[in-house]
């Protein structure tokens, strides 16, 4: 029947199920997972039929990417594309807490040994992060802001729409420019003090007692008090909410750029103070990267 009328599979196969006197959730599952089939096409519904279909997609994708079937142009006859935005389209809009890096390990390691490339997982999600830009500009994001959320959104698709929102929200705010710019002013001094200094401040803490200046005090003080409202709107998913409250940041941020000098001779100041700036850059950069949204 499907080889005549291939575009009954899954339909069909609901009907022999059901016929056979499988469960209807099975049945359900059996004609659901092919979907979406197009741009378009309806998502899956329920735990089995979306494991089912993400099980399947990813097999698929992974399996023939890592013997060296890429996709080339507009050549892709294993339909790799598509079925890399049906995965996308399953964990972002459904949506499932499921990391996609996670996935696309689980799926590789169910293959011999050897018989896949060895950088297929690396390789597979460049891929599908791709096809995910796309998919998003489809969707009427910007390109910088879409670029702000992927670069730490660490796989995790059920978040990217909502991310995104409050990013839109945030840049519509008149002084986002000036905080995305205050942000990558941040970010530099932070870079060009690892490389001068060869000191790593991923871990490091503020030292309040050698806050010499007012302004840094005060910038420190401020920081204190949005960090729980911060978090807790972080937690929530409210990420609009998380990122307007940094523009209670500003007034002290300014006066920090303009009263204090960060790359001092002192190096213990020095690097408390680029200590406070990696703070800074870690409580304003929760939701997306916001130095990308500088212009």
């Amino acid at each position: 029947m499907v080889g005549e009328f291939p575009e009954l599979q899954g339909i069909m196969g609901r009907y022999y199920a059901l016929h056979d006197g499988e469960d209807k959730v099975v049945a359900d599952a059996i004609e659901a997972h092919y979907h979406p089939r197009f741009a378009g096409d309806t998502l899956p519904q329920g735990a089995i039929s979306c494991a089912v279909a993400l099980a399947d997609k990813l097999e698929t994708v992974v399996g023939i990417y890592g013997i060296g079937q890429v996709p080339t142009g507009e050549k892709d006859p294993f339909g790799l594309r598509r079925h890399a935005l049906g995965i996308l389209r399953i964990l972002v809009e459904t949506p499932l807490d499921l990391p996609l890096h996670a996935l696309i390990k689980t799926a590789a390691a169910n293959f011999p040994d050897g018989m896949l490339s060895t950088t297929v997982a690396s390789d597979v999600e460049g891929f599908m992060l791709d096809r995910l830009r796309g998919y998003l500009r489809e969707r009427d994001f910007e390109v910088s802001h879409i670029e702000a959320v992927l670069c730490i959104l660490n796989g995790r698709m059920h978040e990217v729409l909502p991310r995104l929102q409050g990013v839109r929200t945030f840049a519509a705010l008149e002084v986002s420019k000036d905080l995305a710019a205050a942000n990558k002013r941040v970010l530099n001094i932070i870079r060009k003090n690892c490389e001068e200094l060869g000191a790593d401040l991923t871990g490091a803490t503020v030292k309040p007692a050698l806050l010499k200046e007012a302004a840094e005090r005060d910038l420190y003080q401020a920081m204190q008090d949005i960090a729980p409202f911060a978090q807790g709107y972080l937690d929530r998913g409210d990420y609009g909410q998380n990122l307007k409250v940094l523009v209670t940041l500003k007034p002290f941020i300014d006066d920090f750029f303009e009263k204090v000098m960060v790359m001092c001779e002192d190096r213990e100041l020095r690097l408390n103070r680029a200590a406070l700036l990696q703070q800074l850059g870690k409580l304003m950069n929760q939701v997306a990267d916001i130095s990308r949204l500088a212009a």
